[in-house]
């Protein structure tokens, strides 16, 4: 009972952290998985095409950004059934139910594939849900690991990895194949780092790193545009284009210490919210069935790239999206997730929380 209750009074700056890291995945698959992308590439240079990549070039920095929150936290703390149950069927309930809605509806067809689609781990490659539960299963080992290094055998971790992972895999010159989650559990070596360690400063102000988080984002940007405007046939969002590039980290980490730093008091509706962000990508991000009807049916992003005001619309469908998938979570934690694990409590977990 007393950990529940700490657990509910837990500060929300990393809270918020987590709201804003998922509204920049949401608009991120905005404008790469809704046609968008296809069409500003054929005029990158156009105000509207620069809008759009700017837009939709954070959703990387996002998934580094959500990990480090998980590894901040779980460094000190531990995986239980209970917990990973709790992910398991999370993921499950949002796979069958729209999976199942979109087959009766005649979005999608009864097949192989279609059931195949319903498994938790499907591919260990590229794919967040797939990977974040893999890597979740980690989680105990690497917390093992963690605990028996010390400062100097943890750091020399952090640097083998980066250098693979980030240095080697930013440079064209080398081919880095990767899977989301081997890096998960770099992201993780790195934000038990800091938590255990108070690293890179203690008692960091927040304006230090407000003016390093501006910086990188900037440079981040400028990365995009030198790309665009240079005409070669290379990403635009090549510095970005994978969640071990150099600045989708280097943007993550800083903007991971700002808010670190932000002072924020316990607030039950951040902490609320934040808890659905994870249901908000299973909703949104749930199939190709999902994205289809999502961004080219209902909302038809690619056929408003200049409607009136289209930064204006982009920014309200995110947060539109991104509020609608947040009340239905919170429906399911409250109607479904509770009650169901007030039970198994009572009947299972007693002994083990």
């Amino acid at each position: 009972m007393q950990t529940a209750v700490l657990n509910k009074q837990r500060e929300s700056n990393l809270e918020l952290f987590r709201i804003v890291t998922m509204l920049w995945i949401v608009a991120h698959h905005y404008v790469v998985n809704s046609g968008v992308w296809d069409a500003i590439q054929a005029d990158p240079t156009s105000s509207s095409s620069l809008f759009y990549f700017l837009f939709g070039m954070w959703g990387k920095t996002g998934i580094n950004c959500f990990v480090l929150i998980t590894g901040w936290f779980m460094c000190t703390s531990r995986i239980t059934f209970r917990k990973f149950l709790k992910l398991l069927l999370e993921i499950e309930f949002y796979k069958v139910i729209i999976g199942v809605i979109f087959l009766l509806t005649g979005k999608e067809t009864f097949s192989s594939e279609w059931l195949l689609g319903l498994l938790p781990v499907r591919e260990i490659r590229d794919g967040f849900i797939s990977c974040f539960l893999v890597f979740y299963l980690f989680i105990p080992f690497l917390n093992i690991l963690i605990r028996n290094m010390d400062r100097k055998l943890h750091l020399a971790l952090i640097g083998l990895l980066l250098s693979i992972y980030t240095v080697l895999g930013t440079i064209p010159l080398f081919s880095v194949k990767m899977n989301y989650a081997s890096w998960f559990c770099t992201l993780y070596v790195i934000a038990s780092y800091m938590r255990l360690y108070d690293f890179p400063l203690k008692n960091g102000k927040a304006s230090s790193w407000l003016l390093l988080s501006l910086g990188a984002i900037l440079l981040s940007m400028l990365s995009v545009w030198a790309i665009i405007r240079s005409g070669k046939n290379v990403s635009p969002y090549w510095f970005v284009s994978g969640p071990n590039k150099v600045m989708a980290l280097v943007t993550g980490l800083c903007l991971f210490n700002l808010f670190r730093a932000i002072r924020i008091p316990y607030s039950p509706l951040i902490n609320t919210v934040a808890a659905t962000t994870f249901g908000v990508l299973l909703i949104h991000a749930n199939s190709d069935a999902m994205r289809r009807w999502l961004w080219f049916d209902l909302l038809d992003n690619a056929g408003h790239i200049t409607c009136h005001l289209y930064p204006l619309r982009a920014g309200l469908i995110i947060l539109l999206v991104f509020t609608a998938c947040s009340i239905l979570d919170w429906l399911r934690i409250i109607l479904l997730e509770t009650p169901l694990f007030a039970f198994l409590d009572k009947r299972c977990f007693q002994k083990v929380k």
